[in-house]
């Protein structure tokens, strides 16, 4: 009896899936949405075959959906990031941002950089403006057939989404802080945060990019045949990756700290390059950022993977959005489902008159709504 007892206290104790993470639950209404347009959002989010999808008004969960807590491989999601990263490692001089590649002594396999790819600058790197066009590792097969021929644009003058960029960048990360950018991760932003699904447990993955480890946090995939430099990918889960967006809607403060510098933030969700000017999307450093509607307005930013996964930060709204799909096994959604858990979600929130709380910032107009 005494037995049966003791199982029952235990498991009252035990604490719930809310009170092990590391949001404040509101009601839609507090955070100015419809519940019947959220529920509208919770079927599709069915219907599409999601995973999961995380809302936060002010750092508060107003809708969670599937599992929050199982960590999913993030793809081009990765570039936040790094942008975090050298935002810190930027302020505290440890990067030079004008500094080019031959200064940072950065070479490929034959055909070697040319000397005016290595004028490049590393900030032309981080907005992918490199002008550098070698084949890189986790390339898809759309950046290959879609990448300019060598030497067809200077550096700085033109943006091609270049994974070549993006993994070197995480090199030089490296060399210039002398350790794995995974543990600069974790000791400058997980740690921090307060996050609860990541470990920093890191491998190194098989060379056609399979994971051996369906448990670590990141991993690095070579492809030597192609590059020197390995794509390094990151396992995340949605409630983990909401705190680094919650991170960055707050402009690097946390509990009193500057963790990422405000005016990095500031700088690298800039519009630099266009992409497309009908909708307002373009890209800034390692973010994508939809351009505001005046000059003095703050952007949203955000970024996708495969289409599928999306981490958005709009501080008109207050809002943080992560969307994660399970790519790693077969799996049916698409951008075009993306494209309407986006509207939806938009569409849920009740008029200013009727909103729990007002806030002021640029008009909707894109897909992904500024």
């Amino acid at each position: 009896m005494r037995a049966i007892v003791l199982i029952l206290l235990l498991a009252c104790a035990a604490p719930t899936t809310q009170a092990q993470d590391a949001f404040e639950r509101i009601t839609p209404e507090q955070a100015g949405y419809s519940p019947e347009g959220l529920e509208r959002l919770r079927q599709a989010l069915r219907d599409a075959g999601s995973d999961s999808l995380l809302l936060l008004h002010d750092g508060k969960v107003f809708f969670e959906y599937g599992d929050i807590h199982r960590k999913l491989l993030l793809h081009s999601m990765r570039k936040p990031l790094l942008n975090a990263l050298y935002g810190i490692h930027a302020a505290r001089g440890e990067i030079d941002l004008d500094a080019s590649l031959a200064q940072l002594g950065i070479d490929d396999l034959p055909p070697a950089l040319t000397d005016e790819e290595r004028r490049a600058r590393l900030e032309d790197v981080l907005k992918s403006r490199s002008g550098v066009y070698h084949p890189a590792a986790a390339e898809s097969e759309g950046m290959a057939a879609s990448r300019p021929p060598r030497g067809a644009h200077p550096p700085g003058t033109h943006y091609y989404y270049n994974n070549w960029d993006f993994n070197v960048a995480g090199r030089i990360l490296e060399r210039a802080t002398g350790e794995r950018l995974y543990d600069s991760f974790d000791r400058e932003i997980a740690r921090p945060l307060g996050m609860r699904d990541y470990r920093n447990r890191i491998v190194i993955a098989a060379n056609d990019g399979k994971l051996v480890d369906p448990d670590a946090d990141g991993y690095y995939q070579y492809e030597r045949d192609r590059s020197r430099y390995p794509a390094w990918h990151f396992r995340m889960s949605a409630h983990d990756l909401a705190l680094f967006g919650q991170l960055y809607l707050q402009r690097g403060q946390w509990r009193g700290r500057q963790l990422v510098p405000a005016d990095w933030i500031a700088r690298s969700t800039q519009p630099y390059s266009i992409e497309d000017a009908e909708y307002g999307l373009a890209y800034g450093m390692l973010w994508n950022v939809l351009v505001p509607a005046t000059p003095e307005e703050a952007p949203s930013f955000y970024h996708t993977g495969v289409g599928v996964h999306m981490l958005g930060v709009y501080p008109k709204h207050r809002l943080v959005m992560v969307h994660r799909v399970d790519t790693e096994r077969a799996y049916r959604f698409n951008d075009g489902d993306l494209y309407r858990i986006i509207r939806l979600m938009h569409a849920a929130r009740l008029p200013p008159p009727q909103a729990a709380q007002s806030s002021s910032g640029q008009p909707e107009g894109s897909s992904v709504s500024r």
